[in-house]
């Protein structure tokens, strides 16, 4: 003889499902604004690296020391355009170690990455994305 088991619902695990959509929805929606800013994060590093590559490059070729804070500024400034959240409030300094040849020149860029628009409980309003490079002065050129 066969017998066959059939799984019910009973009458107290009506409604269950409600009840787990209910309190698991924000938690689903914390995981996501989470991602969300992580993402802007890494976005935000990304930028700050490229744009201190870019800038340490720029003020490395200028005949002279006072030019590179601008060539820096320059070069920098259109890597991290157009991103409002992941980047904004743009420092850039250029420090020259011997601004002649065979020299270098190091960039620090830094940006502000802003989480306040995903009201996450605990996450800071906003953090700084710091990226440092340095570019060689070419040893044989001439420098005003």
């Amino acid at each position: 003889m066969k017998r066959e088991q059939r799984c019910s619902r009973g009458d107290d695990e009506l409604g269950s499902l409600a009840v787990e959509l209910v309190v698991l929805t924000p938690i689903v929606i914390l995981f996501a604004l989470m991602a969300l800013a992580l993402g802007r994060l890494e976005i935000a590093h990304e930028q700050v690296v490229g744009a201190a590559r870019a800038a340490a490059e720029a003020a490395s070729v200028v005949p002279s020391a006072t030019d590179a804070q601008a060539a820096a500024l320059t070069a920098a400034t259109p890597v991290v355009a157009d991103q409002i959240h992941s980047c904004a409030d743009l420092n850039v300094t250029s420090a020259t170690q011997d601004f002649g040849p065979g020299g270098s020149v190091q960039v620090t860029v830094s940006c502000q990455v802003d989480f306040d628009d995903l009201f996450v409980p605990g996450l800071p309003g906003h953090v700084r994305v710091e990226a440092v490079a340095r570019a060689p002065i070419d040893p044989f050129r001439a420098v005003q």
